[in-house]
């Protein structure tokens, strides 16, 4: 009876999960009640991305009403940086290029992938642009591939990505 009723529990969370437009992103759910930083925390392939945030003392900033739309690079993205290179930015004297790199992957607004077209470009928190292009079935931003598009949060969208862009 008792697993009768813990599978029913689960179901039921999971039928609402799906009606809520929710994700699976690194073994965790994502939930458009949650915002950005919430969803990202719990995600083990953000891991990088999360401890990057809190060094650069944004996740106030991106808990706030937005709306945004975050580009996240995954633990992958970030390994694909020369090495020492993430260990480097989140030194205390590195905060200000640390936040320029991660401003320049949040732009302000909700664009989901609905929105995006073929050479769009889009500026971001830090002034700079990025250009959305359409690679076969693939969506880029700049050079990096979105893995896992519109992931609703309260305060926005996130779409996972597999390479940290970096600002001129």
């Amino acid at each position: 009876m008792k697993k009768i009723i813990l599978t029913l529990c689960v179901s039921a969370f999971i039928m609402t999960a799906v009606k809520s437009n929710a994700q699976m992103v690194g073994g965790a759910m994502m939930v458009p009640t949650k915002t950005v930083p919430e969803n990202a925390m719990g995600a083990k392939n953000l891991t990088t991305l999360v401890a990057a945030v809190k060094a650069a003392g944004l996740v106030e900033t991106l808990n706030g009403p937005g709306p945004f739309t975050v580009f996240a690079p995954t633990n992958d993205a970030f390994d694909k940086l020369p090495k020492g290179t993430v260990d480097e930015l989140l030194k205390p004297e590195n905060v200000d290029k640390l936040k320029g790199i991660l401003t320049y992957h949040v732009v302000a607004g909700k664009y989901t992938s609905k929105d995006l077209k073929d050479g769009m470009t889009l500026t971001t928190v830090n002034g700079q642009t990025v250009k959305i292009t359409k690679k076969g079935k693939n969506w880029m931003v700049n050079n990096s591939k979105i893995i896992v598009p519109d992931v609703m949060d309260k305060n926005g969208v996130s779409f996972v990505i597999d390479t940290v862009m970096l600002p001129q």
